[in-house]
Parts: structure tokens; sequence; C-alpha cells
């Protein structure tokens, strides 16, 4: 096993804490935590820590915010710390190269996909949404480029029927946490053997947009269940009924034939509310109607059958 080593760690979002947390209960020192400037969220608007910043001061970790790491103080700063090791997971700010230069082992990122697939922001989400078989985790060296540093060590896991991008990054924080502190007990081996890799076999996890959660039931049952799934629980697929905006939780595909119009309701029950896609039917079992929780179909029928019935339609307009 290595020494204990002095870590600045780096990240955000609830995925990142995981890992600080498995981190901090290790043997090495984090001597600081980078996370991003709290953020406003809410109804209220008001500002709130990141996952990473509410446990690094729970456990009285030193904590920094930068706006920017560009700037030369940030590099300052960090020099002062003296750490051997910078580990970055979603962190979302770019290291630029003064940066990545600092620590003596250089920096290591944990990565929720198997690179060279899935670089970029969105990684669990499009992995769902293209229907992968598989996914994993990767922990690499950091170099200039996005997510495009050799790889160390990655841990491989199966994407099932039932993943959301929610339950999947549960699974993945424990998978990446494992990952990087077994590749931290022999960091030096790690780092000499790392694989480069292949630039040509890259494919790109673009930042997901909300437009992209309005469905287009001219689209496959199937697309649109995976679609579903991969933008659960946020920001979450979403219709028309009428004027109202309802949210899919959850559904399923069925390759039924159907002679209906796309969004039409074919048939209803306390199974699921059945909808005519462009192929394919779309059997949704939860959703959540304006200012309500989601809620299974046989709840939403109590109170919304007439709307629901067969030949009543979605669609991805506001009507009305």
């Amino acid at each position: 096993m290595s020494h204990p080593l002095n870590i600045v760690f780096a990240g955000t979002p609830v995925f990142a804490a995981k890992h600080l947390e498995m981190l901090h209960q290790g043997p090495h020192s984090v001597v600081a935590v980078l996370t991003q400037p709290d953020r406003p969220a809410g109804r209220g608007k008001r500002l709130q820590p990141s996952a990473v910043k509410t446990l690094a001061l729970e456990a009285g970790l030193t904590v920094l915010q930068p706006e920017t790491l560009k700037h030369p103080d940030a590099a300052r700063s960090l020099s002062a710390l003296g750490a051997d090791l910078i580990v970055v997971v979603a962190y979302g700010l770019i290291l630029p190269g003064e940066i990545l230069a600092i620590p003596r082992l250089g920096c290591i990122n944990v990565h929720a996909s198997l690179l060279p697939r899935w670089r970029g922001a969105a990684p669990i989400q499009r992995a769902i949404e293209a229907g992968d078989a598989e996914t994993g985790v990767s922990v690499m060296t950091m170099e200039a480029g996005l997510d495009t540093g050799p790889v160390l060590m990655t841990r491989r896991l199966p994407i099932t029927p039932a993943h959301t991008a929610g339950s999947l990054q549960s699974a993945l924080a424990e998978l990446g946490a494992a990952a990087l502190l077994e590749t931290l007990e022999d960091v030096d081996r790690f780092l000499a053997s790392a694989t480069s890799q292949d630039h040509a076999q890259a494919s790109y996890a673009n930042k997901i947009e909300k437009k992209e959660a309005l469905i287009d039931w001219a689209d496959s049952a199937q697309n649109i269940a995976r679609r579903i799934r991969a933008f659960y629980p946020a920001p979450c697929c979403f219709t028309f009924l009428g004027s109202d905006r309802v949210k899919i939780a959850n559904a399923s595909p069925s390759e039924a034939p159907h002679q209906s119009a796309a969004g039409a309701i074919v048939a209803t029950d306390n199974d699921g509310i059945r909808v005519a896609c462009g192929e394919g039917i779309l059997v949704i079992t939860e959703a959540q109607m304006p200012g309500a929780k989601p809620q299974s179909v046989a709840t939403l029928l109590n109170g919304y059958r007439t709307r629901l019935m067969p030949g009543c339609l979605f669609s991805s307009v506001i009507e009305g």
C-alpha cells in the first residue's frame, strides 16, 4: 500500500459527496475541498451549498469555493496546501494547466462511464438513453482535454431495465468510491501502468437540456421509455394533457400494434395508461399532475379518470 497521501478533493453534487465520504474515512488526509460556489435553488431561489460542501463542513474540512480556477490566486492557494494529489469527481469547473501541474502525483478523476465512451457532462443519462447494456466508472489521470486522460482503472456495471438515472447514479457512486480507494492503495503502480484511450472510439455525453424532456409521441415507445428513465428524477420527461403539464415518472414499452394517432390513449386500467407511439405503445405506470406528487396510475385514475379515458390525447404542445 502507498503511504498516506495529502489530497485536495474537488467535487460538487451528491455523486461526488459519496466519494469524499469514503475518502475521508480512509487512511489519507483531505487537506482541502474544492466545490462550486453556493447556487440559488428551490422556489425561493435561496443560495444552497453543494452536497460536497455540506459534507465537508460536517467533517470539519477546509472548503474552498472559487468562481474560477483561472485566476492566479487559485494556483497560489492550492500550491500552499502541499497536496500530493488532487482527486476530481464531478466538480463542474475546468482545471487549467497551472492547476494540473501543482500536485506531486498530478490530478486524477473518477468519471461515471467506461471511457472513452460518454465523455462529458451527462454520462449516466446518455448511457441509459442510448440503450447501453452496461456502464461503469473510470479512474483516469487528468490532462488538458475533456476526459481524455489515460485510464488507471475501470469497473463495470450492467444497466437493467429498472435503472433510472437516479438509481444508476447511486450504484455508480458506490462503485466509483471503491475504485478510487483501491487506486489510492497503490497509486504509483496504477499511474505507471495507465492505458491511453482510443480517441477514435470516443462519444460525448452532452449536458441535458430541459427541452429534451418533452415527449415526442411520434418516436418509438422504446426510445421514449429509455428517455423517461434517463431523465428521472431530473429534469423528468413531460407531456401535455390539454393545458396541463404532466410529468411521466415511470413507464415501459410494449410492441403491441395499434391504429391510433401518436399520443392517443389506447386503454386505461389500474396497471397502466397505454399510449400510442410512432412505433409501439408506452405503458405509463406513474405520473405527476400539476401541483401533485408522482402517483401510481391506480391513484391517478381516482381523480382524473374522465381525462385519461381511451381516445384522450397527450400532446407535445399546450392545448386550449
